[in-house]
């Protein structure tokens, strides 16, 4: 690709900077970041490849980085997610060079991957871990700039790991997904507010009454779960964990085989990064009307080309939302190509949690540059005292304050010597 970008509309820059701005409002941690980075250009030179979801919070990071000194192209991470006015924004604006459109083929996409791999990165910083892949499976000219990157999902990690221990991972990655302040905040708070978002964004139906089954209770779907039990939904969970399935029954929800779910859903949200998790034995269980959709990063989670095979009909009946009547007359409504529903058809998450998400991302590659020489190749957690700074900037950007431990309290909690007295 030859453009320094590829957006859908330059004339959407100013709403897009307005709709940036006041995401920063609720973005203190980076904002902090972002000072300090002014100060001291700890990224100075860095060529950073990011593909990430283009969103307002996702400006920020990048306004954050470049403050730093970095050199940034950034491309979408999912052909839905994209905010075109953001993305028109970032090149207008704050001048980085950025490749995404909402809607977007596959073919596009890859182009626009394949263009911030054309930026000889030496940090990548992916969600989903797709830059990586590309790298290493259609890319490797890119191989030997790169001294390393970050991952923000789950899915993407899975993947990482997967390639760590088949020996294919050629560059360290700090898993960026791993760290206490995003996965407690923005898996569990920011995915469940979002993708009840987008699901009643996209169909307008009350989700009060409804039984909404849940695949997957790790962080995430534990967030899906409690939002839409807190707007009124029954709620079922379905598990291949036999400890996640028994912390579901103990917080008070229903747990059952996904063939049994079916039976009874109204809405099922898959989000456990997966393949094929919503799958035939599933479509044929389903009564008419119901509603399937998808948190859980890339939309194999549905198996969409059997639904499509089985079809009499396929037909939009609203933006989004997709009716396919089967043989036997029953309606199933797919939300959004099964692609992130809470990104596809809403927003994706508030400020507040990609706050911490994001400042996880800007000081890991600060600590990606400092340490470079020292990590081997694999999947690092995010430094212990980074997760702590952040969760201590975020409740002082909130007005919270915390005690401290006395002299006394620390010798006790590191002796052995006192026992009952």
């Amino acid at each position: 690709m030859t453009s320094d970008h590829d957006v859908k509309d330059m004339a959407l820059a100013d709403p897009g900077k307005a709709r940036i701005e006041w995401a920063d409002r609720d973005m203190p941690v980076l904002a902090s970041i972002r000072e300090r980075f002014e100060r001291e250009r700890p990224l100075a030179g860095v060529r950073v490849s990011a593909c990430l979801h283009v969103t307002t919070e996702t400006a920020n990071l990048m306004r954050t980085l470049k403050a730093g000194g970095a050199d940034i192209v950034l491309c979408a991470s999912n052909p839905l997610s994209t905010q075109d006015d953001v993305a028109a924004a970032l090149v207008t604006h704050y001048g980085i060079r950025t490749y995404a459109i909402k809607g977007e083929d596959t073919a596009t996409y890859y182009a626009h991957v394949d263009a911030a791999i054309d930026h000889a990165p030496q940090i990548t910083m992916d969600d989903g871990a797709d830059v990586v892949g590309r790298i290493h499976s259609e890319r490797p000219d890119a191989l030997a700039g790169v001294i390393g990157g970050t991952e923000e999902t789950t899915t993407g990690v899975i993947r990482l790991r997967a390639m760590a221990a088949d020996g294919a991972l050629r560059f360290p990655i700090i898993s960026v997904n791993d760290a206490n302040t995003k996965h407690l905040f923005d898996n569990r708070y920011g995915t469940g507010q979002s993708t009840l978002d987008g699901i009643i964004r996209a169909t307008n139906r009350l989700i009060a009454g409804k039984t909404v089954v849940v695949s997957g209770y790790g962080w995430c779907g534990r967030g899906v779960a409690m939002r839409a039990d807190g707007h009124g939904g029954n709620v079922v969970i379905c598990e291949v964990d036999p400890l996640r399935a028994l912390e579901a029954v103990m917080d008070g929800y229903r747990v059952m085989p996904s063939v049994e779910a079916a039976a009874i859903a109204d809405i099922w949200v898959t989000v456990t990064g997966d393949i094929n998790v919503i799958g035939p034995a599933a479509f044929d269980a389903m009564k008419d009307g119901a509603i399937v959709a998808n948190s859980g990063h890339f939309n194999v989670e549905i198996d969409i080309p059997h639904l499509r095979e089985r079809a009499v009909s396929v037909r939009e009946v609203r933006p989004l939302v997709e009716e396919f009547t089967l043989g036997d007359g029953r309606r199933i409504y797919l939300l959004a190509d099964g692609r992130l529903v809470n990104l596809s058809a809403a927003e994706g998450h508030p400020a507040s949690v990609m706050d911490m998400s994001f400042a996880n991302q800007a000081l890991s590659a600060e600590y990606m540059v400092r340490e470079a020489a020292t990590l081997e190749p694999g999947v690092h957690p995010v430094p212990a005292d980074i997760d702590a700074d952040i969760a201590r900037l975020k409740l002082a950007s909130m007005g919270v304050k915390i005690d401290t431990l006395t002299a006394e309290q620390r010798l006790y909690l590191s002796s052995w010597q006192s026992g009952t007295v």
